[in-house]
């Protein structure tokens, strides 16, 4: 791999983590489309410290507030505060996802990949996402989000597993569908991507460093810190004053085109 590949590839990995368009698809479908070798899970997951150095840094307060959260639940045994029952929720809604992870991560990752399954649930998600958020209301915060809502927001994150869902386009469908605001449906997700990315990382970095530090995977770790950063600022000033209908309508062309290029290459 050249550095010019892992740079094109951080910056899609970075863009798409956070942005409800399915970061694995497009890592999958890049390097089919230019004429690439595909570099790897182990070098899809290295790219997710980027984006976790980008999480950390865009939410630096929220962290800290959580941080003391949970120390203060782990001491008094209570959850009382706002703060308190959001960091209760994130550890709620992360075990449907570190399940499926655990049972079926490596099926999903290695046997989901091919362009045309990619292609349609980058279909079905988009108009799903559509559909979630008109539907969705305006008015509810995250602190009226209740433990079954926890939940089914971490039941919508397991279904990322399968390349194409999205994370952030599954969970946000879920928060809009619920009646989260645009801006409280993608904070939430946002926060609740970090410890499920954490532990994929953890698991396969090791993999990806086995080859030593390159200076290709140096930059597309770097590519994705920054387009990460990049992705999280746009999207929650976007949706402060506009839908997610873009996105829902980015995903069913990408689809299509997929399929049509797919069919033409047959």
């Amino acid at each position: 791999m050249t550095v010019f590949q892992a740079l094109v590839l951080g910056i899609v990995q970075g863009l798409a983590e956070f942005l409800p368009v399915s970061s694995s698809a497009h890592l999958a479908l890049t390097p089919w489309l230019l004429g690439w070798q595909d570099p790897g899970l182990a070098f899809d997951v290295a790219l997710h410290l980027g984006t976790l150095v980008a999480l950390v840094w865009c939410f630096r307060r929220e962290w800290i507030a959580l941080a003391r959260a949970a120390s203060s639940i782990l001491r008094t045994r209570r959850v009382s505060t706002d703060d308190e029952r959001r960091a209760a929720y994130i550890l709620i809604a992360t075990v449907p996802a570190g399940v499926a992870g655990v049972l079926l991560g490596d099926v999903a990752e290695r046997a989901l990949r091919a362009p045309p399954l990619i292609a349609l649930t980058l279909i079905v998600v988009g108009l799903v996402l559509w559909y979630a958020d008109k539907a969705g209301s305006q008015s509810r915060g995250l602190t009226s989000m209740t433990v079954r809502e926890a939940v089914l927001i971490g039941v919508a994150q397991a279904f990322s597993l399968v390349p194409g869902v999205s994370r952030s386009g599954s969970t946000i469908s879920a928060g809009r569908a619920m009646g989260f605001d645009r801006q409280s449906a993608a904070t939430f997700s946002f926060l609740l991507s970090f410890p499920i990315t954490a532990a994929a990382a953890a698991f396969k970095v090791p993999e990806a460093l086995q080859e030593g530090i390159t200076t290709p995977l140096v930059a597309g770790i770097v590519a994705a810190a920054v387009s990460s950063a990049l992705a999280i600022t746009i999207l929650l000033r976007y949706v402060s004053k506009h839908s997610y209908g873009v996105f829902a309508a980015y995903r069913v062309l990408a689809g299509l085109a997929v399929l049509a290029l797919w069919y033409a290459r047959r």
